[in-house]
C-alpha cells in the first residue's frame, strides 16, 4: 500500500474506532452506574482517578517510543530498531514497577486522605491495589502501541480498542450481577480488559515484527540508548504537563477570582466539547507522524518538510469542519445537549473560546511532529509549550485588573495563536523551513474553504431559527467546505490518490 492511501486507510479506522466507542463508553457507562449504584461508582471515579493523573506519562512514553522507533524505521537499521524496543520495554518496566511500588506503600495515606464512607474504606482500598495492577499493565502495553504506531498499523490497534470497548459491555452485563461485590468485581473486570490489551498486542507483534522481544537480554541493553529516551520521553512530559497545568490551572484562577464553581461548570463542559472534537484532527496527526520521522531517519529532510506541511494543512481544515459550526450554532447545540437554561451563562463564551483556540493550534500543527523527528525537543518544549502556561498570569492580571470576562478569555485563544506562530521561525533555524513556502503551501492553501466554511456557517444563522437547525449548518458547511477542500486545498496529485483509493 502507498504511503498516501495507508494515511487515508488508517485516518479512517481511527474515525470508526473512536465513534463506536464513544457509543459504547455512553451506554457502558450508563450500565456501570445502573449496576454500581451512585456510591460505588463515584468511589471508582475518584479512586481510579488518583491514578488516572498519571495516563499523561504513558502517552509522553508512547510518543516517544514511536519516534524512536519509526527514526530508526526510516533509517532501515533492524539493530538499532531491535535495541530501541528492548531498552523502551525495559524502561516502561521499571519506571511502571517504580510508580505502582511507591503508591502501594501510600494506600492508607491515599485512602485516608479522600472522603469515602467508612464503611467502604476496605474496598476502596482493594480497588486501588488492583487499579494500580491495571496501571502496571499499562506501562507495559504502551511500548508495543508505539511499535504498532511506527509500523502504521493503526488498523490492528482500532480493532483491539473496539474489542475492548465491546468486551466491557459484554462484562457489565454477563459477570457484574453474579458477585456480591460488585465495585470489587468492576475493578477485576477492567483489570482483565487490560491484560487482554497487553496479551493482543504483545504476541501478534513478537509473530510480525522482528524488532520484537519479551525479554530483553544484557547484550540488547543500552545505557546510551536509555538515557536518550528518557531525556525525550521528560521533555515531552514536560510539554504535556503545560497543556495540563495550562488548562487545569485556568480552572483554579476562575474559581479564585469568581469564588464560585458555576464558572467551573462552564469551563468543564467547554473542555469536554473541546476534547470530543479534536479527535477529528487528531487522527490526520496519528497517521502522518510516522511517515514524518520515518522520512527524517531516511534523511529526507524536505519530504520530511513536505508531509508536516500536510499535516497541518489537512488538520486545520478538518477541525474548522467540525468546529466552525458548533462556534455559529452553540447556544443551540448546548440547549439541545443539556437542556435550554441548565448550563451557567459562560458556558457559550467558554465553548467558542476554547474551540477557536485549538483550530489556531492546528495552524502549524504538523511543524510540532516535525520537531520530534529531528530531535530537538528540549529547546521546542521550553520556548513552545512554556508560551501556553503563561495563559495563567494572563488571565489572573487581566481578572484582577476588571476586565470583562468576554474579553479576558479571548486572551487564551490570542497565546494559542502565537505559540502556533513561533514554530515557524523556530522550524526555520532548526529544520531549515521555507517560511514563505509554508505560508503558501498552508495558509494560502487553506484561505478559500476557510472563508467558505465562515460564510455558510454566518448565512445560516440568518435564514430563521427552526429544531435542529445546526445539523444543517453542519451539513451545509462541510458541503461546502469539501468542495472548496477538493477544488483549492488539494494538489493534482493528493486529488488522483484520494480517488485512486475510493475506486479500489
Amino acid at each position: 500500500m502507498q504511503p498516501a492511501q495507508r494515511a487515508i486507510v488508517n485516518t479512517s479506522a481511527q474515525y470508526v474506532r473512536t465513534i463506536i466507542n464513544i457509543l459504547l463508553s455512553l451506554y457502558s457507562t450508563r450500565l456501570v452506574l445502573d449496576a454500581l449504584g451512585k456510591g460505588d461508582f463515584g468511589i471508582f471515579q475518584l479512586v481510579g482517578g488518583v491514578v488516572a493523573m498519571l495516563g499523561f506519562l504513558t502517552n509522553a512514553l508512547v510518543i516517544t517510543t514511536q519516534r524512536h522507533l519509526s527514526y530508526a524505521h526510516g533509517r532501515g537499521d533492524k539493530d538499532e530498531l531491535r535495541r530501541v524496543f528492548a531498552n523502551s520495554l525495559m524502561l516502561h518496566l521499571i519506571l511502571g514497577g517504580f510508580l505502582v511500588l511507591i503508591l502501594a506503600l501510600s494506600t492508607p495515606w491515599i485512602i485516608g486522605f479522600l472522603e469515602i464512607d467508612s464503611g467502604r474504606i476496605e474496598t476502596a482500598q482493594k480497588v486501588f491495589l488492583i487499579t494500580l495492577a491495571t496501571l502496571f499493565l499499562s506501562f507495559l502495553v504502551a511500548p508495543f502501541r508505539a511499535l504498532f504506531i511506527a509500523r502504521e498499523n493503526i488498523i490492528y490497534i482500532s480493532c483491539i480498542d473496539v474489542l475492548d470497548g465491546v468486551l466491557k459491555v459484554a462484562f457489565v452485563v454477563l459477570f457484574l450481577s453474579l458477585f456480591p461485590d460488585r465495585l470489587l468485581t468492576y475493578a477485576l473486570l477492567i483489570s482483565s480488559l487490560m491484560l487482554f490489551n497487553l496479551c493482543a498486542f504483545s504476541i501478534y507483534a513478537r509473530i510480525h515484527y522482528g524488532e520484537t522481544t519479551l525479554c530483553p537480554s544484557r547484550k540488547e541493553l543500552s545505557y546510551p540508548i536509555m538515557r536518550r529516551i528518557v531525556g525525550f520521553a521528560g521533555w515531552t512530559t514536560y510539554s504535556m504537563g503545560c497543556i495540563i497545568a495550562r488548562n487545569q490551572g485556568t480552572a483554579v484562577v476562575l474559581n479564585k477570582v469568581f469564588l464560585n464553581t458555576l464558572i467551573n461548570a462552564a469551563y468543564g463542559i467547554a473542555l469536554q466539547i473541546n476534547g470530543a472534537a479534536i479527535f477529528v484532527s487528531q487522527a490526520i496527526i496519528n497517521a502522518l507522524s510516522p511517515q514524518i520521522i520515518k522520512a527524517e531517519g531516511g534523511g529526507d529532510r524536505r519530504r520530511m518538510l513536505e508531509l508536516a506541511e500536510h499535516t497541518s494543512k489537512y488538520a486545520f481544515l478538518l477541525l474548522l469542519m467540525a468546529t466552525a459550526p458548533l462556534i455559529a450554532e452553540m447556544d443551540q447545540v448546548l440547549d439541545f445537549w443539556l437542556g435550554s437554561g441548565r448550563y451557567p451563562a459562560e458556558t457559550p463564551l467558554f465553548c467558542r473560546v476554547i474551540l477557536i483556540a485549538a483550530i489556531c493550534d492546528q495552524l502549524t500543527i504538523g511543524l510540532g511532529v516535525a520537531n520530534q523527528a529531528i530531535g530537538k525537543i528540549r529547546n521546542y518544549s521550553l520556548v513552545i509549550n512554556t508560551i501556553k502556561v503563561l495563559t495563567l498570569p494572563v488571565l489572573l492580571f487581566l481578572l484582577w485588573s476588571d476586565v470583562p470576562l468576554n474579553v479576558t478569555m479571548w486572551a487564551y485563544a490570542a497565546i494559542e495563536f502565537v505559540g502556533a506562530m513561533i514554530r515557524l521561525p523556530f522550524l526555520h533555524f532548526t529544520a531549515g523551513l521555507s517560511i514563505p513556502k509554508f505560508l503558501r503551501n498552508v495558509f494560502l492553501s487553506v484561505s478559500v474553504p476557510c472563508l467558505t466554511i465562515l460564510a455558510v456557517c454566518v448565512l445560516m444563522t440568518h435564514v430563521g431559527l427552526f429544531p435542529f437547525r445546526f445539523l444543517v449548518t453542519l451539513a451545509a458547511s462541510a458541503l461546502a467546505g469539501g468542495l472548496a477542500t477538493w477544488f483549492w486545498s488539494c494538489g493534482a496529485s493528493e486529488r488522483a490518490t484520494i480517488l485512486s483509493f475510493i475506486h479500489k
